[in-house]
Parts: C-alpha cells; sequence; structure tokens
C-alpha cells in the first residue's frame, strides 16, 4: 500500500511552482518590451522581431519558441521560416493601443514588484516593507504620487487590472434603487466611467489626492461624461468622503491596517444615507484561507510593499462593519479572484 501512494506522488506541482518565476519573467520581459504591441499589426518572423526590439541572435527563437509555448503567441512554421503572431488573449490584453490592455500592471511587476519579491524572505522574518523605503526611499505611495510619470503608470495599471470587475460590478449590481456614487480612492476615475456609462441615470464623484485629479478628468472627459462624473480632490484619511447612495473603494482597504480600515469603513457609513451600499472591491480571501492562492499572495505582496497592509476574508471585514454599524452584508463574486463586499447601512 506504502509503495502505490509513493508511486502515485510525483514532484512535477512542486517543479512547476517552484521554477514558475521562468515563464513569468519571459511573459513580462516581452510586455515590457512591446512585443505584443508590434506584432499586433500583423505576424512578424524572428529576424523582423529582433530588428524592431534590438535582440541579440542568440537565445532568440528559445524566447520566441517558449511565448508559443507558454500559449501567448501563435507560430507557422520553424525558426528562421518561422512567423509569429499573438493568440487570441494577447492580441486582446496585451496591445498597448487597445482600451482592453492590461500590461500595465504588468510592466509594473516587472520594473518594480519582480525584484523586490526576492527579499519576502527577510519581508517574513522582519516584518518590514522591502520596496524603495528599505533604502530610504519614499513610501509607496509617498513615491508614486510625487512622479507625475510614475503616478500615470500606476493608474493605467490599475485601472486595466480591474477594468472587468468594475464592468462585472456595472453590469450585475442592481444600481436601480441609487442615483449617486462616490468612488474613494477613485484613481484615474475608471470605476466612475464604466458605472456611468452602463447605467445612464447614475451620477458619480471620483475621490483622490491632488495629483491625481488632472488625470482622472483627462479619462472622463475622453468618454463625454464630465456632466455625470465630477472630480474632487481629497485626503480619505483627513477629510469626510463626499455624501452619495453608494461609495466604493476599489483595492483600498488591503493597503493599510487593521485600525486604518475600521476608519475608513466608518468614514463610508457616515457618508451614506439609510440604505446606502458601501461596496469593497478587493481579492477576498475565503474563510478557511485555502482557495484563494491570489489573494493569499496578494496579501504577501502588500506586506513587501507597505508598513501595516494585508487582504482579508469575508468574515474578517463583516467584523468591521458591524463595529461601523452596517446592518447586513453581502459577497458578490467578480473577475477571477476578485469580489465585491456589500454593505448595506
Amino acid at each position: 500500500m506504502e509503495q502505490s501512494i509513493q508511486n502515485q506522488v510525483t514532484p512535477s506541482k512542486i517543479m512547476q511552482v517552484g521554477m514558475g518565476f521562468w515563464a513569468s519573467k519571459t511573459l513580462l520581459t516581452a510586455v515590457n518590451m512591446g512585443l505584443f504591441t508590434e506584432l499586433s499589426a500583423g505576424m512578424l518572423s524572428g529576424s523582423e522581431i529582433q530588428n524592431k526590439l534590438g535582440l541579440h541572435d542568440r537565445s532568440l527563437y528559445d524566447f520566441l519558441d517558449t511565448l508559443v509555448a507558454l500559449g501567448f503567441l501563435n507560430r507557422t512554421g520553424l525558426k528562421e521560416n518561422a512567423m509569429y503572431g499573438n493568440s487570441d488573449d494577447s492580441e486582446m490584453f496585451l496591445d498597448k493601443n487597445k482600451p482592453s490592455y492590461i500590461g500595465g500592471i504588468l510592466e509594473m511587476s516587472n520594473n518594480r514588484l519582480y525584484p523586490f519579491w526576492n527579499d519576502l524572505e527577510e519581508c517574513l522574518k522582519t516584518g518590514g516593507p522591502q520596496n524603495e523605503s528599505k533604502n530610504g526611499g519614499k513610501p509607496l505611495f509617498e513615491a508614486i504620487y510625487s512622479d507625475e510619470d510614475r503616478l500615470r503608470e500606476f493608474i493605467h495599471g490599475m485601472g486595466g487590472v480591474q477594468a472587468g470587475n468594475f464592468m462585472k460590478l456595472a453590469r450585475d449590481f442592481d444600481f436601480s434603487n441609487y442615483s449617486t456614487l462616490c468612488d474613494v480612492g477613485g484613481s484615474g476615475a475608471n470605476l466612475s466611467i464604466i458605472v456611468a456609462k452602463n447605467n445612464n441615470h447614475m451620477n458619480c464623484i471620483s475621490f483622490d489626492l491632488p495629483p491625481v485629479g488632472p488625470i482622472a478628468k483627462e479619462n472622463v472627459s475622453q468618454f463625454g461624461l464630465t456632466e455625470r462624473i465630477d472630480i474632487v480632490s481629497g485626503d480619505f484619511f483627513i477629510d469626510d468622503f463626499p455624501n452619495a447612495d453608494i461609495i466604493t473603494m476599489g483595492n483600498i482597504l488591503h493597503d493599510w491596517g487593521a485600525q486604518d480600515k475600521v476608519m475608513l469603513v466608518r468614514k463610508a457609513y457616515q457618508a451614506l444615507p439609510e440604505g446606502g451600499a458601501l461596496i469593497v472591491i478587493e481579492n477576498i480571501i475565503d474563510d478557511q484561507r485555502e482557495k484563494n492562492t491570489f489573494g493569499l499572495m496578494m496579501s504577501l505582496n502588500m506586506a513587501i510593499e507597505t508598513d501595516e497592509g494585508f487582504d482579508f476574508s469575508l468574515s474578517e471585514f463583516k467584523s468591521w462593519s458591524e463595529m461601523a454599524g452596517f446592518k447586513e452584508t453581502i459577497l458578490m463574486p467578480l473577475e477571477g479572484p476578485s469580489s465585491a463586499i456589500i454593505a448595506i447601512k
């Protein structure tokens, strides 16, 4: 019996996860170099890709064929006779010229997060962040908001990765009993834009720090929604939230420690009318903490990036919302590992 069990056990999962950084870095490098954007105009030969991206002869076809094997590129022919093109998902989500582009978060992962995760062991032993602040740099958000180019990259990345969640929320949540929404930490106003486009009766406020305002206004103007979306500047730690029927927070609470989470939930409660809704969009960890792998790893990422941030379960959020006075809490699955928690006042 013991021998039979041993014969069934293989190291394949261990090797796949343990060497997973090979596949990750191959994809991140291709995104960062703009390979998929170049291929959006049509199939190219290896030598054409080499010239466009400035690649060396060595490993050219190993790199491209790895992307084929991973399913991110299609190919006809072989090596010097090969032509390469985007797979369907790469064409949709990794072409910078498409509004569906989600590569911003992958660019940020390549340029920032990838090297920081090398220090996960130190993070686990010290409890301290392992990003720029580790070597005397500014804390995460101070660094991002003080540099316009970095801020734009961050907003673009966050907007792309959340687009699917925002669209599902805008379609599946019943907005018929509400008329106003305030998105706290609204960044580039992406959530407000998607809600307004899909619900003609809704007027929205995107609330964030002053440096974000011009970028958010550009986005709102681009979609012709300036009459229905206001950009309001403020600090959600200092200022009261604008009053609205719905308060939303997309990937905001996981940036902060438990005390700040409770404070933000209470401020949302105060800004809502009776029957109003707080909608929190996060990678909610299942209560048994064994299924949402991405949510658990995102919580590790928050440890690397912030002083006290962590991702949380529905039961943890319920305890905070009940402290604030909310009477009902509902979980709405969104895309992939993400969910919306809806707390009713």
